[in-house]
């Protein structure tokens, strides 16, 4: 679908494109924090990224992360997203710290993208390498929301893990 160009918020592919970059190098930060400071070092910069992209300023985000399940598998809140993505948490005990896994290198690939107006939708993968040169897969799709303020926000984030036959 072509965009409408009188949209005074109007999402481009290049506000996606740096969107993705943005959240690649978020999680990099978070695993580089937790390496030089620790736990709450790594908190500290992941609660700075969830509020900077995150939509949860906007109502609830529809956060389904890849290594989550049973009665915690949806995140619609920040305190979910911040235990999904730093761990150590008593209320969500599951979760390993998906963004302290020592990232080191981001890359997105995408398959397809959605733009109307103030929201878009991304679905590709990515490809996050580690301090030890492994690198992990995962089929993500993102939307998108331009707020009041002209900020790209993530309202929709679902990943998981590409099936294996």
């Amino acid at each position: 679908m072509t965009p409408k160009e009188d949209h005074p918020l109007q999402i481009t592919q290049d506000d996606i494109k740096k969107a993705l970059t943005t959240w690649g190098n978020g999680k990099i930060a978070i695993s580089k924090a937790f390496d030089d400071g620790g736990i709450e070092a790594a908190r500290k910069v992941a609660s700075a990224n969830i509020d900077s992209y995150y939509g949860y300023n906007l109502g609830p985000v529809l956060f389904k992360p890849t290594m989550a399940s049973g009665a915690q598998t949806f995140r619609p809140t920040k305190a979910g997203a911040l235990a999904y993505f730093c761990g150590h948490s008593e209320e969500y005990p599951h979760d390993n710290g998906f963004a302290i896994m020592g990232w080191r290198a981001s890359e997105s690939i995408t398959s397809t993208t959605f733009i109307q107006g103030d929201v878009a939708m991304w679905m590709g993968w990515i490809k996050l390498t580690n301090k030890d040169g492994s690198v992990t897969t995962v089929d993500k799709s993102f939307g998108y929301k331009k707020d009041e303020t002209g900020t790209l926000r993530i309202v929709l984030h679902h990943s998981s893990l590409p099936f294996q036959p």
